[in-house]
């Protein structure tokens, strides 16, 4: 698979639904002019693409491409709730379809649900910038689905171990974490897992940590409803001032700009 024809595509989202169904709920038949790309993480549906039945459920990613007839309707004992985005590229690449089925099992992984958690906060919160904010997460979210799709079709997947380190900061990146640590969960030894994690992430663990943690206070800061200091050891930092820097030197601003 060639990514890279991709890599050019311009995103522009004009509808995003936290979709929680109601029994009733359901789509009315239509011929879309847009892309919809939908994350399944409850209950199940069915849709018909061009005439075709697709029963979803959670843990699937429904992709309609431009173009397509769509219809659908939830389950009324087990409704729906998904994440739906709608979008076009723009123009003259609308037509451009993105290299998966249907229907897609395995796809959503804790980083795709994170970094769809943190555009759900974006969109609702509407900051200055937010549509550019929100265009770059959804792009980071069609990048690792297109990662995966193409370590899929070339069997060539990144390293597990690796896999399973970065899932762990991810679920635990408000603890204390080191290199020592996260070495115990993949039986490697600490100087091994860090040249290790380098080489398939292009960024050392501590790196990729304070990434995951930033983007979690900011996502938090933007709510509202907590100060600098608490966000910062809700997210796992222990001295406020060198979380300020880290902060500062990741995203140009300091927190305190973003606190409500």
């Amino acid at each position: 698979m060639d990514i890279d024809k991709y890599q050019n595509l311009a995103p522009n989202i004009f509808l995003f639904v936290d979709r929680r169904c109601f029994p009733d709920w359901e789509i009315i038949e239509q011929t879309i002019d847009f892309h919809d790309l939908t994350f399944v993480v409850e209950g199940k549906a069915n849709y018909f693409v061009d005439g075709e039945k697709f029963t979803v459920e959670a843990g699937d990613m429904i992709y309609i491409p431009e173009g397509s007839v769509r219809v659908a309707h939830t389950f009324k004992e087990s409704p729906m709730h998904s994440y739906a985005f709608n979008f076009y590229w723009k123009s003259p690449d609308n037509h451009v379809r993105l290299p998966f089925d249907t229907v897609t099992k395995n796809h959503i992984t804790n980083e795709i649900l994170g970094y769809i958690k943190q555009f759900t906060h974006v969109w609702m919160g509407k900051q200055p910038c937010y549509m550019m904010q929100a265009r770059g997460l959804f792009q980071l979210i069609v990048h690792r689905l297109l990662s995966i799709s193409y370590h899929q079709s070339s069997q060539t997947l990144p390293d597990s171990r690796i896999n399973k380190v970065r899932e762990y900061i991810i679920d635990h990146y408000s603890e204390d974490i080191d290199i020592g640590e996260l070495a115990k969960q993949v039986h490697l030894h600490p100087v091994y897992l860090g040249k290790l994690f380098k080489k398939n992430t292009g960024r050392s663990y501590k790196e990729f940590l304070n990434i995951i943690r930033v983007n979690n206070a900011e996502m938090l800061l933007s709510t509202g409803g907590f100060t600098v200091s608490e966000v910062a050891e809700r997210c796992g930092f222990k001295d406020i001032s060198y979380f300020s820097n880290v902060f500062k030197g990741m995203k140009g601003y300091p927190p305190s700009s973003v606190a409500k």
